[in-house]
């Protein structure tokens, strides 16, 4: 076993809300225009007729900065920036939380299949607790196609804050939580994916760097993009026709299993079965480096803040 896994204290929740926020905040800014890129390409119906193609990753960028100027390929940031924090610390801390639980109580040591459990049960907790609600409103602001340059060209919803207001007046609670099942399972499988294939490939680096105590940042970033890459390609027919539930509207009386199928129907009959890949390009492209990015921050200020506090403790003992 190497030094890095070895006597290292449990790092506290404080630590995974500081680390986390930073974390996403940071991939948030780096990533968010892949992100409304593959949201458009996902809402769009180009292709449908006979002798057309989908219009693709680098066509629906250009369409997007020439209609509504570069700054629309930031649009729903707010959305994100303001559901980040409890986003990544819910991530990191229920996947502590259940990793341990699900340790063996003899040698502290987490099978990958139980790594795997726990990936799963932080995907559905992010879910459920903060991920639905968030990308409910930042759809509804990324489907918004109006340039930011034109101040009389209203649109619909103003920004997170009017567009909660606004959807919860007209449409519901409810509506913040469309799709919810999905969500889950997306996220589910993405972290399930994710947090294994991290935690295996940090562990294999460790076994072959043994003198490092820490592996360095440029590693952890090629790690978190391997990593990251894997849950894209297990869900996205998920992914596509998530977006398509959030942002559509159905009667209050159609049943969440109705609409899942009448949309999964209609895309198959009118676009085929390549619909449910739509956006895969800028997903891979924006969850992969997200999850570097995301990994490398949060590996780093976790150092930090344990450094700290290893200081800090240092001084009280010489202090008594």
């Amino acid at each position: 076993m190497s030094r890095a896994s070895s006597d290292k204290k449990p790092v506290g929740f404080g630590t995974h809300i500081t680390a986390g926020g930073l974390a996403g905040a940071m991939e948030a800014l780096c990533c968010q225009p892949l992100d409304t890129i593959k949201v458009r390409m996902q809402l769009s119906k180009s292709g449908r007729l006979p002798g057309t193609k989908p219009r693709g990753f680098l066509a629906t960028g250009a369409m997007i900065v020439r209609r509504e100027t570069p700054l629309a390929l930031y649009k729903g940031l707010g959305a994100v920036l303001s559901g980040i924090v409890p986003k990544m610390a819910t991530r990191f801390a229920s996947f502590e939380t259940y990793k341990r639980w699900l340790a063996d109580p003899e040698t502290g040591h987490t099978a990958v299949g139980s790594i795997f459990l726990a990936g799963l049960g932080a995907g559905t907790t992010e879910a459920v607790l903060v991920v639905n609600p968030m990308e409910v409103v930042k759809i509804r602001l990324q489907a918004q196609m109006h340039s930011l340059a034109d101040p009389l060209e209203t649109p619909q919803y103003r920004n997170a804050g009017h567009a909660v207001y606004k959807i919860v007046r007209e449409e519901g609670f409810s509506v913040l939580y469309r799709g919810v099942t999905l969500t889950a399972l997306r996220q589910a499988t993405n972290q399930g994916a994710n947090f294994t294939a991290y935690q295996e490939l940090k562990k294999f680096a460790h076994k072959q760097q043994p003198e490092l105590t820490d592996l360095p940042t440029y590693q952890h970033m090629i790690i978190g993009l391997i990593s990251g890459a894997m849950g894209p390609f297990s869900n996205a027919p998920i992914d596509t026709i998530k977006t398509r539930l959030q942002k559509s509207s159905f009667p209050t009386d159609m049943s969440a299993i109705s609409r899942i199928t009448s949309i999964a129907s209609d895309m198959w009959r009118q676009e085929g079965v390549h619909s449910f890949y739509k956006g895969i390009t800028p997903r891979v492209l924006r969850v992969a480096p997200g999850q570097a990015v995301v990994f490398a921050v949060y590996e780093r200020v976790r150092r930090l803040i344990e450094r700290v506090k290893e200081v800090s403790d240092e001084d009280d003992r010489y202090s008594e």
